[in-house]
């Protein structure tokens, strides 16, 4: 299984930013082999990003995407205005988009499965809050999640990838121990085998959650970690390229 490791650059960077951003990130991974790379921008800048990607190893993704093809939907981006673009990945059920703007896991699920029906790739987001880690509550809230966001996608669950991001550690610079991590991430492996009745062996299970340069060599240790889903230190294109060569080294 090749690693995936995703940028996911949040409300960040304009048009010009995110181009130069590029010009120069494609220049260092040029010889990088052997893994998978993803780079999310805003939505202003996936059509100004996307030819600067061509012929290259990074994959293009979006943070976020409608479930319906067009119609009066104010403010939405559709599955096919992405193909248009060339977009292979998109972020689905992120915690903030769970936690800010009251996205339900019914909403998830109807994203997750148009986004497979139009041959895009989801990252279903999963990752408990640290009141409902305090509580005991994680795995609860993992699998309640997962099952409700893969719901008539079981025995197609290899066409996902899953991270988990305890919200606790998104952006805080708090990050889980690798015990912690492992311990999520080896839950998530039995459940969706158990789901997709061991149909399972192409999904990956990123760990997100205040992912950098310096916490990446160890976290990528962690046994069913499979790549990282990373914010804020993938908008330095040095440290983001660090964390890829911290994950060639396993």
């Amino acid at each position: 299984m090749r690693y995936l490791i995703a940028a996911n650059w949040k409300m960040n960077k304009t048009v010009s930013e995110s181009i130069d951003y590029v010009e120069k990130f494609r220049e260092m991974v040029k010889d990088v082999e052997g893994i998978d790379i993803m780079i999310a921008p805003s939505f202003t800048a996936l059509a100004s990003v996307s030819p600067l990607l061509e012929k290259t190893s990074i994959n293009l993704g979006a943070q976020n995407m409608f479930y319906i093809e067009r119609g009066a939907y104010t403010g939405e981006i559709s599955p096919i205005m992405l193909n248009e673009l060339n977009v292979k990945y998109v972020i689905i059920g992120h915690s903030e988009r769970r936690h800010i703007f009251g996205e339900k896991d019914d909403l998830i699920n109807k994203k997750i499965l148009a986004a497979v029906e139009y041959g895009l790739r989801p990252i279903l987001c999963v990752g408990e809050t640290l009141e409902e880690r305090e509580l005991g509550k994680t795995m609860n809230v993992v699998e309640r999640q997962i099952k409700l966001g893969v719901a008539g996608l079981e025995r197609e669950i290899g066409l996902i990838d899953i991270a988990y991001e305890p919200v606790w550690a998104i952006g805080t610079g708090v990050n889980a121990t690798v015990e912690q991590a492992q311990e999520v991430h080896l839950f998530i492996r039995n459940l969706i085998n158990d789901i997709s009745k061991g149909n399972d062996s192409d999904t990956r299970i990123l760990y997100g959650g205040s992912v950098n340069e310096k916490n990446a060599g160890e976290l990528i240790k962690a046994k069913n970690v499979e790549g990282f889903l990373v914010g804020t230190a993938s908008l330095d294109p040095h440290k983001f390229y660090k964390i890829i060569l911290e994950t060639l080294e396993v």
